[in-house]
């Protein structure tokens, strides 16, 4: 019974900015008047919004320009690829095997994404997470470098070595960035600055296919510029990475230093030390709770059963978001846009508009997110993708015996890309930040992470003879594979907008026996009849 009692009151603590709507703490004293009431609320900051557009446009947009650059110059690559293993080597390969080549090329991304995503758990706790993102530039920076001299020194090696180098760096930056993030952003402020991330990997999709348009680096001599043009902005915000502060969580939780911690804290908030005090109490509960005195390895995280459903709940969610087949559908969505009637320059356009689409959507999710919480969007999200994956495979199934039918498989592409971004495409990204407490965080998020690629990974290998056996049915077997994810999450999802990762952890402990939903439901009812309480069974 004390632990139960332990549980049901660290669930009913507040928290300074968005505490719990159905808790209602009477203020006592000068420094709660201060810190639970409207004469200071934690907001944005100038350090908070340097890190956020500096992490977002140094180390975000590298990895989505280096997941949509690729395809535009292929056919252009592939005959460099050709040449320089005929003049080196002597070796002719043919079609079929210079497919597989430029395969490996492709994919090596991908091996150095999972790569990256395990090491991410590593750096995180043993750098920090500041210079973890740091380290990540570095990388980036080096991939680049491979791209601009590979064509030069006539080596193919030294691309796939750079495809191997922006993957590593982009496995980090998808496991470290949003962590980081997050960890420096006060409570009702963690869900925008979350998008950060994702929203700079769609901005970085859309500038490669940008790129790739022939007016600008599509030439046949300027593949190399166009594969390491990311590189000036790296190289612009690396030097800024140094003096941002480290995430006041790390120091304080991970590495025990509180006096460091809190003067990060203040710089970060830009205010003095003496109105951080209550932050300062929650770090300490946080820290009295997650049992950081043991190191979190990502297969200590895999063996505490109270992290289960947690992890559970994260790893579906971002191999989800590949399962879903949004690459699938950005594969298909050029030859859709032709078979409507647009030329193959339009059709290009149009699928640089889905990309547009995708940026749009994450930009409004800094306003939905406050507002509308992370449950149902996500839901929402994954239910209308669901309706119209089925839709697009119908569509497509026709597509050639009525005449209307390639306008109504655009709207669906169009209508999937939207959704996909109001849910399903970020909020993946930052929930372990929001789910996990900050000992377990760093693995728990190189887990999500490993999930992303690894889903990313099987929809690439599977995906292509699924379209060749099965053809438009494979958005069927995407549609069901997001009916599953859906039910699950609307069975286990908590919100978490207004939680502690230590509440969620709570909610979630019992593993499939928990029911957060129905417990922070019923917490919500109880406020409304004037009971403060609540219990966790």
């Amino acid at each position: 019974m004390g632990e139960q009692a332990e549980r049901s009151s660290l669930l009913t603590e507040g928290i300074p900015g968005e505490s719990l709507d159905y808790i209602s703490q009477p203020v006592t004293n000068e420094h709660e008047h201060l810190t639970q009431t409207h004469d200071y609320t934690p907001g944005w900051s100038f350090y908070l919004v340097l890190a956020g557009v500096v992490t977002t446009l140094g180390s975000s947009l590298p990895v989505g320009f280096n997941i949509g650059v690729v395809n535009t110059p292929a056919d252009i690559i592939k005959l460099f690829c050709y040449t320089s293993l005929l003049s080196r080597y002597n070796i002719d390969l043919d079609e079929t095997w210079l497919n597989v080549l430029w395969a490996a090329i492709v994919s090596i991304f991908i091996v150095g994404g999972c790569t990256g995503s395990i090491l991410g758990s590593v750096l995180a706790d043993k750098l920090g997470r500041k210079k973890a993102t740091i380290v990540t530039s570095i990388l980036s920076i080096a991939g680049a470098v491979m791209f601009v001299s590979c064509r030069a020194a006539n080596s193919v090696e030294m691309l796939i070595l750079g495809r191997l180098l922006v993957g590593l760096s982009g496995g980090l930056t998808t496991s470290i960035v949003p962590m980081y993030l997050t960890e420096l952003a006060p409570p009702n402020l963690t869900g925008a600055m979350g998008v950060a991330c994702p929203m700079g990997v769609n901005v970085g999709v859309l500038v490669g296919q940008v790129m790739g348009l022939k007016f600008l680096l599509g030439g046949i001599d300027d593949w190399p510029y166009l594969l390491s043009v990311y590189v000036l902005l790296v190289i612009i915000c690396l030097p800024v990475l140094f003096i941002l502060p480290e995430s006041p969580k790390y120091l304080f939780v991970v590495k025990k230093n509180e006096s460091e911690s809190l003067k990060e804290l203040s710089r970060v908030r830009g205010v003095s030390p003496s109105l951080l005090t209550y932050e300062l109490d929650l770090l300490r509960e946080e820290s009295r709770t997650s049992s950081s005195d043991e190191h979190y390895s990502m297969c200590a995280v895999l063996a505490d059963s109270r992290l289960m459903l947690p992890l559970l709940l994260v790893c579906s969610s971002q191999a989800g978001q590949q399962t879903s087949g949004i690459n699938a559908v950005f594969y298909y969505s050029q030859t859709i846009f032709k078979q409507a009637g647009l030329s193959d320059q339009n059709a290009q356009y149009a699928t640089i508009g889905c990309g547009a689409i995708n940026v749009c959507t994450a930009i409004l999710m800094l306003y939905l997110l406050p507002r509308m919480g992370r449950r149902p969007l996500l839901l929402g999200s994954m239910f209308c993708a669901t309706i119209i994956l089925a839709l697009l495979a119908a569509a497509m199934k026709f597509i050639d015996a009525v005449s209307w039918m390639p306008y109504a498989a655009m709207v669906a592409v169009l209508s999937y890309v939207l959704v996909y971004g109001f849910g399903l495409g970020p909020i993946p990204y930052f929930i372990a930040s929001e789910i996990f407490e900050v000992a377990p965080r760093g693995a728990a998020m190189a887990w999500g992470s490993l999930a992303n690629w690894g889903g990313n990974f099987l929809v690439g290998m599977c995906f292509p003879t699924m379209r060749d056996n099965i053809g438009p049915y494979s958005f069927l077997v995407f549609s069901a594979l997001t009916a599953a994810l859906t039910v699950f999450h609307k069975l286990y999802f908590p919100e978490t907008r207004r939680l502690t990762p230590t509440q969620v952890t709570i909610l979630c402990s019992e593993g499939f026996r928990s029911r957060p939903v129905s417990i922070t439901a019923r917490c919500r009812a109880r406020r409304q009849t004037g009971v403060v309480t609540c219990d966790v069974v």
